[in-house]
């Protein structure tokens, strides 16, 4: 089942992101994820978050500013089973366009959002930790 974040909801979906973002960002040291913990847990009681709950328990979840994909975060034990795809695609039944930042090193971030017919529009970098990113963007057709 797909839902709104709620605010009782904001630790389960902070771990999620935390331990995918230590582990999808493996060239990230982990203390740069775990400083911005308490400010992420403020930043997603203010964004559009969807989560993803199977027997009350939040699987993954994406964040939305606007057209912008803030992120998808599926838990380790459940990824590749679908989960991010069927997060996406509820949201592309909202809006018309989106983009999203990926880092260059995270191929298969990059691989997943091709297959879901995003293209790179181009080549950046992440001020924040150094690295380099693409911006990606999907359009409705």
């Amino acid at each position: 089942m797909i839902r709104e974040l709620r605010k009782a909801d904001i630790n389960q979906v902070a771990d999620i992101w935390l331990d995918t973002n230590i582990k999808a960002h493996y060239f990230i040291p982990a203390q740069y994820w775990k400083s911005n913990l308490e400010l992420v847990k403020e930043l997603l009681l203010q964004a559009t978050v969807y989560v993803y709950e199977d027997n009350q328990k939040i699987q993954g979840f994406i964040g939305l500013n606007g057209e912008y994909i803030e992120g998808i975060f599926v838990s380790e034990a459940m990824q590749s089973q679908g989960i991010g795809k069927i997060l996406l695609n509820y949201v592309k039944n909202t809006r018309s366009k989106l983009i999203l930042n990926v880092y260059q090193k995270n191929t298969p971030a990059i691989s997943f959002y091709q297959r879901e017919g995003f293209e790179i529009q181009y080549s950046g970098l992440d001020e924040a930790t150094g690295e380099k990113d693409y911006r990606m963007a999907w359009q409705q057709k």
